[in-house]
Formats: C-alpha cells, sequence, structure tokens
C-alpha cells in the first residue's frame, strides 16, 4: 500500500454519492459549525458535497425535523441523537455551586415555565449584565449562563430564529453503571470520530482521541486508555514511516474518486487535520479568517480546492450584487488539462444553485 492509495481512499470515503440530509447526518454523526458565511457557513458547505439539491440554510430550515441536535463533539456542531446520548449526562465536578446553583435553579425554572426562550426574553427577567466570551467579545450574562446549561446538558436548543438559539428544557438518561458500560460508550464515542476522520496518521489519532474531552469531560481520565484500546483494533499500516489507522474492515486499496473539482470548506472531515492534510498534499492549508489582514497567505476564509484526489490550491468566493465572485490560488501552478477547466466551471455553477443566484 502506499500514501496515494489512502489519499485516494481518504477522499472516496468522505466524499460518497450525495444522499438524503436525514441519512448524511447520520452517515457523519457530527457536522462542525461555524458561524461565519463567505458565501455560506461551514455546516452549509460540508453538507452541499454531501447532501443531493443541499441549498444554504437547509440544515437550520429543517433542523427541528431531523434526528440531530446542536452540541459540543470535538467542535462545536451538529450531532445526531445517537451520538449526543454517548456523551451524556455530562458529570463535572463542581460545575455549579454557590450562587451560581442558585442562579441556574432560578434559569431552569423560568425556561420551563416558558416552554421556550430567546435569550434576550431571559436576559430582561434577570438582567445580570455582560462578561467577556470565548473569542474575547461581550455577551450578556444571562446568554453566557444559557451556553452553560446547555453544555452540562439541562438545555437544549430547539431551534434558531435570525441565528439566534432559542432553548427549552432538557434532561438525559443516567450515566453507565459499570466500568465495561463505561468503556464501550468511550470506545464507541473514539468509532464514531476515526469513522469521520480516516484514515488518521498515529499523532492525528492521539489529537482527535483527546479533543473528546470536549465532548465527554467526565471520562477525561479515561482517553488514554481508550486510544491504546482504538490502537488495537484499528486497521493500520506503516507508510513511508508514518502509523496510519482507520475502520477495521474497510479496504483502502479498493478506493476510486470521481473526476471533478469540489471547493471544500475549511473544517471538511477531508482537510479538517491539517497534519494529515501536509502528508497528503505537500503544502500547507491554513484558515486565516482571524489572521490580520497584512499576514493572510490564502484569503479569509479560502475554501480548499479538490482535483480528482489532489487538494491542488483555494479558492476565495463572494456574492456582489447577486453575482458570484472568485478568485482562485494554486500551490504548484493550475493545472493545464481542459478537464480541470470544465470540472471548475461545472462546481462554481454548483455552488450557485446552492445559494439560490441565477446561474452565470
Amino acid at each position: 500500500m502506499t500514501l496515494e492509495d489512502l489519499r485516494r481512499f481518504a477522499v472516496a470515503r468522505s466524499l460518497l454519492r450525495p444522499t438524503t440530509l436525514p441519512r448524511a447526518l447520520e452517515r457523519l454523526g457530527f457536522v462542525q459549525a461555524d458561524p461565519i458565511r463567505s458565501p455560506a457557513r461551514a455546516q452549509d458547505l460540508i453538507l452541499r458535497q454531501r447532501v443531493k439539491g443541499y441549498r444554504a440554510g437547509d440544515l437550520e430550515r429543517r433542523y427541528a425535523a431531523l434526528d440531530v441536535e446542536e452540541d459540543v463533539f470535538v467542535n462545536y456542531g451538529f450531532v445526531t441523537r445517537r451520538l449526543q446520548s454517548l456523551m451524556h449526562p455530562r458529570r463535572v465536578v463542581g460545575r455549579f455551586s454557590g450562587g451560581r446553583a442558585r442562579q441556574s435553579k432560578d434559569l431552569l425554572a423560568f425556561v420551563r415555565d416558558r416552554g421556550t426562550v430567546h435569550p434576550r426574553d431571559v436576559d430582561a427577567h434577570f438582567a445580570r449584565g455582560r462578561v467577556t466570551n470565548y473569542w474575547g467579545g461581550s455577551s450578556s450574562a444571562t446568554t453566557h449562563h444559557l451556553d452553560l446549561l446547555h453544555y452540562h446538558g439541562a438545555l437544549r436548543v430547539v431551534r434558531r430564529e435570525a441565528g439566534i438559539r432559542l432553548y427549552a428544557s432538557h434532561e438525559h438518561g443516567d450515566p453507565p453503571a459499570t466500568r465495561a458500560e463505561r468503556a464501550a460508550r468511550i470506545d464507541a464515542l473514539v468509532d464514531v470520530v476515526v469513522a469521520l476522520y480516516a484514515p488518521l496518521p498515529r499523532l492525528s489519532l492521539s489529537h482527535v482521541i483527546a479533543r473528546l474531552r470536549y465532548g465527554a469531560p467526565q471520562w477525561r481520565a479515561d482517553l488514554k486508555p481508550a486510544l491504546s484500546r482504538a490502537k488495537a483494533r484499528l486497521a493500520h499500516a506503516r507508510i513511508d514511516g508514518v502509523d496510519w489507522y482507520w475502520p477495521a474492515g474497510e479496504r483502502p486499496e479498493r478506493a476510486t474518486v470521481v473526476d471533478g473539482v469540489r471547493l471544500l470548506a475549511p473544517f471538511d472531515p477531508v482537510v479538517w487535520d491539517r497534519r494529515r492534510f501536509e502528508l497528503f498534499w505537500g503544502w500547507p492549508y491554513r484558515f486565516e479568517a482571524y489572521t490580520p489582514l497584512a499576514k493572510r497567505k490564502l484569503g479569509y476564509y479560502a475554501l480548499p480546492m479538490l482535483w480528482r484526489d489532489r487538494i491542488i490550491g483555494w479558492a476565495n468566493l463572494s456574492v456582489r450584487d447577486g453575482v458570484l465572485q472568485h478568485e482562485c490560488g494554486y500551490a504548484e501552478g493550475r493545472p493545464a488539462d481542459a478537464g480541470f477547466a470544465a470540472g471548475l466551471d461545472a462546481e462554481l455553477d454548483h455552488v450557485r444553485h446552492f445559494l439560490g443566484l441565477a446561474p452565470d
């Protein structure tokens, strides 16, 4: 087996034939979310490649009818309820104590009484000032408290209005009763994340399993043993001095890819692991939305450009006066193959349909 075999395998197993939205969500288990729209949010760009006829915003519009929840896995995003049930209840020592416990009790009573709440209604009722959020911006203290209660499983996101999360109260099942049941749950979480991002080099496998501490903080101490168990049961091979892992029973050497061009989200499973990206394609991709303008090399929201089984460059897309604008860059020059030009045109037409724009 060669690195080229693994690269082709990575693309083929992730970018399967487009299916329905429910089936794609079940197959992925987790879709990472990001609020930036350039030209659309990450979750929509990811699903565009895997759902037939997908339009930007379909996930949000259909959310209430889907078997999916907003939650944290290895990052924040959308998880199937089956996956969510593996992570909860999140028993975090000292999560709410003293005044925080009293505030939580009052806030939950308010939510249960109202059924579904908008953060502004909670803020108007409690008016507890403002705090600094994760990104360094300012959030109302009650909104921040709602986020915490959501993370700890006491609330769920019912839907969004203009991008704002609306919450309702929620309860999860009991935690595993035995050590064996707990290990089985953790192994199931590992299997989901490996299935999403495989094949993974050894260091990336360790990294992604360690990130399960966000989805299941109560089992943080159990993740090293889970890594050892994963290495024992996963298929693996050593190629060019690197150990690679993927789900048992899958055959990398049989993978085939579609002849075409695809513009991928910065957080698409195909490109998410930057270590693997460089091993496969020989150049570093960086997400630069939060990089100062003068230091950007690829652009604000550069979309990796996949041609066949190689990522050869990137594209920055925007919409101006209802017309899709695009600027492309290439790691080693634009391919001269006529099939590439036709493939790029077809992909841009696909993007226009996805955004609801008129054909070019």
